[in-house]
């Protein structure tokens, strides 16, 4: 019997084997029990629960592997219930705004200057009849008038000034004018009386420092009353042929739209911008610019749809986009109006271009 104890030892390591062993010992369960039946080596008991253990470890691992990295399972749960509410849904799924603060991406600034001379070059072709948009006969008008064209539009400045030059012709003549009559006639131009002081103080300075002529220098042209470096680039790139940059307000809103500098400042702007073209470029660069900034790019509607230079600006979008809509966003002879001259260039008129009616026509 021990040798079969032994044996049966053994032999039968498991439970299955136990039980067989019991049924050969006559199939009761009171059957006293055998060396057989002694339960495995307790050894293997914590090696089993080892195991089981293993298993839902093995499952948690996987679970967080899956998950993003550096979420845990039950956070990456709760966000999909999170995701489930339709109002964080509708916020996720809500139109983003345009991508027009973003600067071209990578731009260096050799592509920016690039760009930058292309659209002018695509501006060139769209208004080759481009011109300084006020009516004028020599210097002294140009400068007089351009005076005037602040806070108001160049159209109630060439409808007023023929009164006023017809009274006044020469520096002289309206130095000496009385400041209420001259009142009288400028006070279609918004800001009258402020605009007579100047006018009248531009002339006595012309006619007491430059002997009645409008000097052809920066610096002499911004020491007189009302002028600054805007004023002056006018009068010296259409009267004297000296390049300038003049930085109105189409011009300080189109070139931020299309991103050649983020600059505010006017002067700092007409140094951005002067540093992209050549020195030869800046009068008619600044015609092209004004020009489509009074046709197409509007500041509050930009006709966008009907933008011939929209695939080189980033702006595209800030505005109407859809063609026919945007048409009739279009001004002055893009529309089929007048244009803001009483008396435009030729080829403004060869182009379709309308002369402005004068003051209180129709």
């Amino acid at each position: 019997m021990p040798r079969k104890a032994s044996a049966t030892k053994k032999a039968v390591p498991s439970a299955s084997a136990r039980s067989g062993a019991a049924s050969v010992a006559g199939g009761s369960a009171k059957a006293a029990p055998s060396k057989a039946a002694v339960p495995e080596p307790a050894a293997t008991e914590p090696a089993a629960r080892r195991t089981a253990a293993a298993k839902p470890a093995a499952r948690k691992t996987a679970a967080a592997k899956t998950a993003a990295p550096g979420t845990a399972v039950s956070k990456t749960a709760a966000s999909s219930s999170k995701a489930a509410s339709p109002k964080k849904a509708a916020a996720k799924t809500a139109t983003p705004k345009p991508a027009t603060a973003k600067p071209p991406r990578n731009e260096s600034h050799t592509a920016l200057v690039r760009r930058a001379r292309r659209i002018d070059r695509e501006l060139a072709e769209i208004y080759p009849y481009a011109h300084p948009e006020l009516d004028f006969e020599n210097s002294f008008q140009l400068l007089v008038a351009t005076v005037l064209s602040a806070q108001t539009t160049d159209l109630r400045v060439n409808q007023t000034t023929p009164a006023l030059f017809a009274k006044y012709p020469t520096p002289e003549d309206l130095a000496a004018a009385n400041p209420e009559e001259v009142e009288e006639i400028l006070r279609p131009t918004g800001f009258f009386r402020a605009k007579t002081r100047s006018v009248i103080g531009l002339s006595k300075a012309l006619s007491e420092q430059f002997g009645g002529e409008v000097p052809g220098r920066l610096e002499d042209l911004v020491k007189l009353p009302g002028v600054g470096r805007k004023t002056a680039f006018v009068v010296l790139g259409n009267a004297f042929g000296r390049p300038g940059i003049t930085v109105d307000t189409h011009f300080q809103r189109l070139v931020r739209r299309w991103q050649w500098t983020a600059e505010t400042d006017p002067d700092k702007i007409e140094a951005a911008i002067g540093a992209l073209f050549p020195k030869s470029d800046w009068t008619m660069l600044s015609h092209h610019v004004i020009f489509h900034g009074r046709r197409i790019c509007h500041a509050r509607k930009p006709a966008c749809g009907a933008c011939p230079i929209a695939p080189l600006c980033p702006a595209y979008g800030e505005g109407e986009t859809d063609p026919e809509k945007a048409r009739k966003l279009l001004k002055y002879e893009k529309g089929g109006f007048p244009g803001q001259r009483l008396s435009p260039p030729q080829a403004y008129l060869d182009a379709g271009g309308i002369p402005a009616p004068p003051l209180g026509a129709g």
